[in-house]
């Protein structure tokens, strides 16, 4: 009887065992999986950088500038390499590379035309461990791009809000902050506050005001001097404000020293400088805490222009105001005691009030209010005695009852008129006529001084047109009705100075009505 010898067990080396290789298409999913978890981005993006990491890879290989096309299968891995070309007319190819002429085309295939494109296979390039490596940098280039591109889109959508970054580089013009996600801002020196110091770590808030694409990345901008900083800050401090119970109507701002701002309450129970003031002054101190100790005055908005100013020049108080709505300004009287206080330091009480409210404001005390009053009132009446024909004491009863010029008495509603004490019906006609009598011999005046162009009959027939009107439009080279319908309404205004915009609009319309009803 025999018995069977052991098998002798032989010790394998670690350098005879093979380490498994992946195939062509896992290697590709496999670098489309890192590239894209390692980066955050979209792994159809990869794939597209793949693809065209492949197509360059070919181009190079062939020798070719163009016409080659890769077809991916994004789930496999697997790819195919196709060369083509376009049909062109003319006699020669200007890229033969992926160019063919008609005649050309119609060796291969008479039913081709031109725009057609030809297509055949050809050998795909190998893209194995060492090329994958090669062309992850060409991959890389084209993940950093949509990486950009993801930034842009973020933080586009962010423009006008807050946001917080860590203070990454400090330089002589600006501070780098660090938003994380690989994304950058850049705080200027001229958008930071007076005096304001930050060191490499400082966690900073400020209002992201723009966002500019460049080569090595977006340019995302902050300012913590802006209007819209101060607002926002109360947004968030104030829930009345986040739940639009409460409007901020507008900001102004001395940065880092003074700032005003108007609002409104859209629910009556609510006190709206009360609620942003807070309790013990809590809420508002907060927003003056961040912005260095900024000194915030907090008005009511009000939608009557001059109520608006009287409350954004508080604490002052106004004694006479005068508005000029042509030259859009106001003059404003104070009482002597109060003049210093309504200008405040340098101006910047009436410089805020002024931008809060966007109207010029002119601050005089109570004397020179009436003094300059007083001079203008004798130019107006001195202008209705002489041009109107009347005596001094009805050219002051006019003047008194608010009528600047000859052309709000010819045009003014007749009511208005008729409300004067003392005023018959007789004399208040012939004031009517004799200002329709000085603005027609005005215009006529103005006729010929502007040039000798006519205005054709359909444009001075037109509804709604003035014959001085048709005559500047004729000087500037609108002759007709067609000419007008082809203006836009800022041309209209350029040459119309004294016209509104709606009655721009309504001219061109009308004349554009034949347009219509052909």
């Amino acid at each position: 009887m025999t018995t069977a010898k052991p098998k002798r067990s032989r010790k394998v080396k670690a350098k005879e065992v093979k380490e498994p290789q992946l195939g062509l298409g896992k290697e590709l999913l496999l670098v489309a999986k890192t590239v894209s978890n390692e980066k955050g981005v979209d792994i159809k993006v990869v794939f597209e950088a793949i693809n065209a990491a492949l197509e360059a890879a070919t181009r190079k290989k062939a020798g070719l500038t163009g016409g080659i096309r890769v077809e991916l299968d994004q789930k496999t891995g697997d790819y195919k390499t196709f060369r083509y070309w376009e049909v062109i007319a003319g006699d020669e190819a200007e890229e033969p590379d992926y160019q063919l002429t008609l005649v050309q085309a119609h060796e291969r295939d008479p039913k081709l035309k031109v725009g057609s494109i030809i297509e055949e296979p050809m050998d795909s390039v190998e893209f194995g461990r060492i090329s994958a490596r090669t062309a992850m940098h060409a991959i890389i280039d084209r993940v950093r791009q949509a990486e950009r591109q993801l930034i842009i889109e973020e933080y586009q959508k962010r423009v006008g809000t807050l946001i917080t970054g860590q203070v990454k580089k400090s330089t002589r013009d600006c501070l780098y902050l660090d938003l994380g996600s690989n994304a950058e801002a850049v705080l200027l020196r001229s958008d930071m506050l007076p005096q304001e110091v930050f060191r490499p770590g400082d966690r900073v808030r400020a209002l992201l005001y723009k966002v500019t694409p460049q080569v090595r990345g977006p340019q995302i901008y902050v300012s913590r001097t802006r209007p819209e900083m101060l607002i926002e800050l109360f947004r968030i401090e104030v829930p009345e404000v986040g739940e639009e119970v409460i409007e901020i109507k507008g900001a102004a701002r001395d940065p880092g020293v003074r700032a005003k701002i108007a609002v409104k309450t859209n629910d009556g129970r609510i006190d709206p400088i009360g609620a942003c003031v807070g309790m013990r002054g809590s809420r508002v101190q907060a927003v003056s805490g961040e912005l260095g100790g900024e000194r915030i005055d907090i008005i009511l908005w009000d939608a009557n222009p001059a109520q608006l100013v009287i409350n954004a020049l508080s604490p002052a108080q106004v004694a006479s105001i005068v508005v000029d709505e042509d030259k859009h300004s106001m003059d404003i009287a104070v009482s002597e005691s109060q003049l210093s206080q309504a200008i405040g330091r340098n101006g910047q009480n009436v410089r805020l009030a002024s931008e809060l409210t966007s109207w010029e404001l002119n601050v005089m005390s109570e004397a020179e209010f009436a003094t300059k009053t007083q001079e203008e009132s004798g130019k107006v009446v001195q202008v209705f005695v002489d041009q109107l024909g009347v005596d001094e004491e009805v050219a002051a009863l006019l003047v008194e009852q608010g009528f600047t010029n000859i052309e709000e008495i010819a045009f003014v509603p007749e009511e208005e008129l008729q409300a004067i004490e003392g005023f018959e019906p007789e004399v208040i006609q012939e004031l009517r006529n004799r200002a329709n009598d000085i603005l027609l011999t005005k215009a006529l005046i103005s006729e010929e001084q502007l040039s000798d162009a006519e205005p054709a009959e359909d444009l001075l027939g037109m509804e709604g047109m003035e014959r001085h009107l048709a005559y500047r439009l004729a000087s500037h080279g609108i002759v007709t009705m067609e000419d007008l319908a082809e203006q836009s309404v800022d041309d209209l205004l350029a040459i119309a100075t004294d016209m509104d915009q709606a009655t721009a609009g309504r001219l061109i319309m009308k004349a554009r009505e034949p347009w219509f009803n052909t």
